[in-house]
């Protein structure tokens, strides 16, 4: 993805919102949270929908999956209803895709465009960093009748938790966001 410079002047409180079907964005999500913390920053995790108001946190991350080649609805809504609050903050955002392990190459490249055009839907949406990474999938936790569709393909896991870390404590050295605590020790 094609990451812009921006101004990185506003330090503050850490917000990482995001949205999920199966739990799999919740769990990337749960990562990036603790590590953005175990790096001495505020961080507040909170279902995209849920977000009412950006208040002083001066970096958002943004975490959802792709679903039939779209981002998950409250993600949309939520770039809508903030469109206006996230102006001059730094963003941040994650997608979760390929689902197939080992990896196919074929199945990334596919989710990368995918990803690529939902960005382009949302011009003015410059995130700081993103990244793809692999996701999950389980028959059982889809709703009827999809759940009877799907349950030929076996159930599979591609996220790589380490990797959903390794990249959240980068961005601690790409935006203006300072701790506010010493840093915990791993």
């Amino acid at each position: 993805m094609n990451v812009p410079d921006v101004d990185r002047t506003m330090p503050g409180r850490v917000l990482v919102a995001y949205a999920t079907r199966g739990g799999s964005t919740r769990a990337a999500a749960e990562a990036v949270a603790a590590e953005l913390r175990a790096r001495g920053l505020e961080v507040s995790l909170t279902p995209a929908a849920e977000v009412r108001g950006l208040g002083d946190h001066g970096l958002v991350v943004l975490g959802t999956a792709l679903y039939m080649g779209r981002w998950h609805r409250d993600v949309r809504g939520f770039l809508a209803r903030h469109r206006g609050e996230l102006a001059g903050r730094e963003v941040a955002l994650f997608v979760l895709g390929p689902v197939r392990s080992p990896r196919d190459d074929g199945e990334w490249r596919n989710a990368q465009d995918q990803t690529d055009k939902e960005l382009a839907r949302f011009p003015w949406l410059r995130p700081v960093a993103a990244r793809l990474f692999g996701g999950r999938f389980d028959p059982a936790t889809l709703p009827f009748p999809f759940n009877r569709l799907a349950a030929k393909e076996p159930a599979s896991d591609a996220l790589d938790l380490a990797a959903v870390r390794a990249w959240a404590g980068e961005l601690v050295g790409k935006v203006g966001t300072e701790p506010v605590a010493e840093p915990v020790p791993s």
